[in-house]
């Protein structure tokens, strides 16, 4: 089976959010499995310095791609190396990619996102062509990859190109309140019928919006976890998209939840270098010692047997950390310490750094992006992991940290209700502790809970080798996805949305 995956995302080569992770472990699983797979991301400035680093040096394919986009000829050049048994193909153009950031700047979100992004969709079909990589499956990525099944379907050569006559395209949701909503002139843009700009088409409340595109004109629509499946068909999760996703599974299951999950080889604590000491479920005593050091190196009082409370996370509204901020007294008063790693929202990070200087013996504040050795630390030290978030597709935060034996506080919502088995409910099978209503009162009740297991020595020690043992890595769910595209192409007229 030929897989060809489109992302604007892939570690180890350019991470903002969690599609790196998936796109940087998903295909190896399914190259594993015996299929033939290709990836295709924007050749960032971002990507070269990755790449210089990790002593890895592409080959530029000598073949150019030239394309149409608002009228007017837009060049790429293909780079590509093999990694893990994945081709990854970089597609060039130092005008759109040679930027300092992937998405956009402090400032906001760069203006032409539509036409890096654009042009990353029509680039990975004309890459797949130039390659002569005729895929069986097209696999896609949130909005910034929409306009490929969009253009697929209806611009003209393109959805009658006889390469692509049988492939099929599957288009995964990895956080619907990023939809890529632009002007109608986008449709000219792009070679598109100005007819899609309809309510049954792009037209979302007096814009085109890509990612509604990108879910009306797939064969199949995917997300990240079972329970954010169901709750996109709901207003209060679905972004104004609920009535969509309702439509695309009308009369069958057309959206379907598969876990995310972490790549077990790079995150273990019983092989991890970046941690002060390794350990594993039948050696969780030395856990203790990575809590010891990390206390040190954060300044936070090591007296006292203060359970610490590991925080790591984008500083936004979403992951719930106003909750955060509003609740740091009660927290501590708890008798809790806590480690906020993290940046996001500029108001968000100047209220935690003002909180960490004025508790600086008990709460410690970091704000970085992607500080992977500290995040490591933070996860084999800390007692509990926090994650309030409002909505969360999938979480990977949870996973990890049961990985390195830190028991999550969740709330329950998305892959976090998928993953985390409250400790109360189910005393012999629970995982972590589980609160529902977004409020500091059922967060504190749930820390209380926690800190209260946490003082039973040994039910603490049975639930970190429990969480430890737990398998949330690619391996199901790479099959999983490896049974639906099978399934796709045995029945290629199964689905709605089908080109004829």
């Amino acid at each position: 089976m030929k897989i060809l995956f489109v992302a604007s995302e892939m570690e180890p080569f350019a991470r903002v959010g969690g599609i790196a992770d998936v796109i940087g472990t998903l295909p190896k699983r399914l190259a594993g499995l015996g299929c033939e797979v290709r990836v295709v991301i924007p050749y960032y400035r971002r990507v070269r310095a990755s790449l210089a680093r990790l002593g890895l040096k592409p080959k530029t394919v000598s073949k150019e791609l030239v394309f149409c986009i608002d009228w007017l000829p837009v060049r790429g050049r293909i780079k590509e190396i093999e990694l893990d048994g994945v081709h990854v193909d970089f597609l060039k153009n130092d005008e759109l990619y040679g930027r300092k950031y992937v998405y956009s700047t402090p400032a906001g979100d760069y203006g032409d996102n539509d036409i890096r992004f654009g042009f990353l969709s029509l680039g990975a079909l004309e890459i797949a062509k130039a390659l002569d990589f005729k895929p069986d499956i097209i696999h896609c990525h949130d909005w910034q990859t929409a306009l490929l099944p969009i253009c697929l379907k209806w611009r003209k050569h393109l959805k009658d190109d006889p390469f692509f006559k049988e492939s099929r395209v599957v288009f995964t949701i990895h956080n619907i309140s990023y939809q890529g909503q632009y002007e109608r002139s986008i449709l000219e843009k792009f070679g598109l019928p100005e007819y899609l700009f309809t309510s049954q088409g792009l037209e979302f409340y007096g814009k085109a919006n890509l990612l509604k595109g990108g879910i009306l004109y797939s064969d199949l629509v995917t997300t990240v976890s079972p329970t954010y499946a169901s709750e996109l068909k709901k207003s209060e999760y679905g972004y104004g998209l609920d009535p969509v996703l309702k439509w695309v599974s009308r009369s069958r299951d057309n959206l379907i939840g598969i876990l995310n999950g972490i790549d077990y080889d790079k995150w273990d604590p019983s092989k991890d270098a970046s941690i002060y000491e390794r350990f594993g479920p039948d050696t969780v005593d030395r856990k203790k010692l990575n809590k010891s050091a990390l206390r040190e190196e954060l300044g936070l009082d090591p007296e006292g047997d203060k359970p610490l409370l590991g925080v790591v996370s984008k500083l936004t509204e979403q992951k719930g950390i106003d909750l955060v901020l509003d609740s740091i007294p009660q927290i501590l008063d708890l008798g809790y310490q806590i480690a906020v790693v993290g940046a996001g929202v500029e108001r968000y990070e100047h209220l935690f750094e003002k909180a960490g200087k004025r508790w600086k013996k008990n709460l410690s504040v970091t704000i970085a992006v992607n500080d992977n050795e500290l995040e490591r630390k933070v996860f084999a030290g800390s007692d509990m992991f926090l994650m309030p978030s409002r909505f969360e597709p999938c979480g990977l935060g949870q996973i990890t940290a049961l990985r390195y034996g830190a028991i999550p506080v969740v709330r329950g919502t998305g892959g976090l209700l998928d993953t985390v088995r409250d400790c109360t409910e189910d005393p012999a099978n629970g995982n972590g502790f589980v609160f529902f209503e977004f409020s500091k009162i059922s967060m504190l009740d749930a820390l209380l809970r926690a800190i209260s297991a946490y003082e039973d020595k040994d039910r603490w020690r049975e639930l970190i080798s429990r969480g430890m043992r737990e398998d949330f890595s690619w391996r199901s769910s790479g099959k999983e996805y490896l049974k639906i595209y099978g399934e796709l192409m045995e029945n290629r007229q199964r689905l709605t949305g089908n080109k004829n």
